[in-house]
């Protein structure tokens, strides 16, 4: 097996001295987004280097694995809104999350806590172990419903979710990667599953928290939106769309290479601290405010006070055109007008003994 990866050392390779015709389809497609750069090459063993490929323009160095097979492997590929993305998917042990960066992970590094963000850069170092989550009920819950979860988004929806638990690696940053609840099928969409708890649930706020899983996953996929299934333990069902949003994934990008180089070098990580752009979130939903104490103290408000309001607005507007073109200021009958240097007429009450007229 040839693999391929950048390097200092230039070498060129002959693929026809080395691959069949029909290898060569699946081994260098010239429409694999990623080039040279990450990209992985899968052959036969044996044949011999010569003469460059295109690959080598990028810088490339040749490194040769004696292959357990022969057999052809095409890339997967996973649908992003129509358009077909070939992705490499990792098969090693989906508990050992040193080798990369997760969606999980996302969330820390974009968090606000300094202790979760040591604690991840030691776990990804080998330093500690991974925390023992067998134990958080929250966790569990999550993982006790998942099942649930995804049959009843598709019973809901009507779409089918693919790729469930498939741990995908970007094609081009071998550090990042995504263990996906699953692919709804017919967008392309990220699907994520979650357990949340009833008591001060906003969709907002979920929105918020899983929103650099979402972004993070995205990214890795080439999605151009997620949805975030969530079941409340007050038995509601939540659906939310996420779209990719190209400045917060920058941010994050950013954020993941910083963290990256301290676990690749040992410098203890900092918080990023840059402020996100908040989640938009599509406004789609009815819903019955009744219950609300204060909506019901505005809305009697708002009603006792309309009539009066109209006739406020209507009362500014004719007193407006009253207004001289070259005063400065007007008063009478309880009110005082200015004029702005900008041309803009402002009304305030006043007390007429407290009114001093200028001199004319």
């Amino acid at each position: 097996m040839l693999m391929v990866a950048a390097g200092s050392s230039l070498q060129r390779i002959d693929r026809s001295r080395i691959f069949e015709p029909k290898e060569q389809q699946f081994c260098c497609r010239k429409d694999w987004h990623s080039r040279a750069k990450g990209a992985l090459i899968i052959g036969p063993a044996g044949g011999s280097l010569a003469p460059v490929s295109p690959l080598a323009v990028a810088g490339v160095l040749v490194v040769r694995r004696q292959a357990a097979s022969t057999q052809e492997r095409p890339v997967t590929t996973i649908a992003t809104d129509g358009a077909a993305a070939p992705r490499s998917v990792i098969t090693f042990n989906r508990h050992d999350r040193r080798a990369f960066i997760g969606g999980s992970d996302a969330r820390i590094i974009m968090g606000q806590d300094q202790d979760e963000l040591m604690r991840l850069w030691q776990e990804k170092r080998g330093e500690v172990l991974p925390q023992d989550l067998s134990r958080n009920l929250i966790v569990q819950l999550g993982s006790a419903t998942e099942d649930l979860n995804r049959s009843w988004y598709q019973n809901a929806t009507g779409y089918v979710i693919t790729d469930i638990q498939k741990r995908v690696q970007h094609p081009v940053h071998a550090w990042m990667a995504a263990t996906l609840d699953g692919i709804v099928a017919p967008t392309g969409a990220v699907f994520e599953a979650k357990f949340m708890l009833p008591w001060a649930f906003s969709e907002e706020a979920a929105a918020d928290k899983h929103m650099a899983q979402l972004q993070h996953n995205m990214w890795v996929v080439a999605a151009r939106a997620a949805v975030l299934s969530i079941i409340t333990g007050g038995g509601k069902w939540v659906e939310i769309t996420v779209h990719a949003d190209p400045l917060y994934q920058h941010l994050l990008l950013t954020a993941e290479k910083k963290f990256w180089r301290c676990v690749q070098s040992g410098e203890p990580p900092l918080l990023f601290g840059i402020e996100t752009p908040r989640p938009r979130l599509a406004a789609v939903k009815v819903v019955d405010m009744t219950a609300s104490n204060l909506w019901a103290e505005c809305a009697a408000t708002y009603l006792r006070t309309r009539e009066a309001h109209s006739e406020h607005e209507l009362a500014k507007t004719e007193l407006k055109k009253l207004l001289p073109e070259d005063a400065k200021e007007a008063f009478g009958h309880g009110i005082r007008a200015k004029r702005s240097k900008a041309g803009a007429i402002s009304f305030d009450p006043v007390e007429m003994e407290a009114v001093h007229a200028p001199g004319q």
